[in-house]
């Protein structure tokens, strides 16, 4: 009886010498000249200046949430589509009211702006909200101009 779990045993025997002896041989062989630079986290080849006082904008979570609802969707619906014969009418309501759910959530995230990358949509204020002082030059932060050789306003928040 043991016997047929044999193989499998072996699988797990191997990937984990292979995963102890990868460990092993980065440690034995790996060049050990750590550097600033080396220790540094890697963001798309831009060098961090600072810490970034933005968060992400809602709108990413937005998006990443439909990815993941579309995805989960596809997931059912593959074992839906091998049963399909053996569920009958039963079957088709339920994947039904599943399409419904996931259709709702998505109507959601396209009613809160999920899609919407374009600017801001300004919501109508009194008359006297608004400086006059204000203008685009004060307004706007200049951000990352640091390393580009492009001179910063000097009046603007770093």
């Amino acid at each position: 009886m043991l016997g047929q779990y044999l193989p499998l045993l072996a699988l797990l025997l191997l990937a984990a010498a292979f995963a102890a002896g990868s460990f092993i041989a980065s440690g034995l062989l790996a060049p050990r000249n750590p550097s600033l630079a080396k220790r540094a986290a890697y963001e798309c080849g831009i060098v961090p200046s600072r810490e970034t006082p933005e968060r992400f904008p809602v709108r990413f979570f937005l998006v990443a949430m439909i990815f993941i609802v579309f995805d989960i969707e596809i997931i059912f619906f593959y074992p839906y589509a091998v049963a399909f014969g053996g569920l009958g009418v039963f079957g088709l309501v339920l994947i039904m009211v599943f399409t419904f759910a996931v259709f709702e959530s998505f109507v959601y995230l396209i009613g809160n702006g999920a899609l919407e990358w374009g600017p801001l949509k300004q919501v109508a204020r009194p008359s006297g909200a608004v400086s006059p002082d204000r203008t685009v030059e004060t307004t706007i932060r200049r951000v990352g101009l640091e390393d580009r050789g492009i001179p910063a306003d000097d009046g603007q928040a770093a």
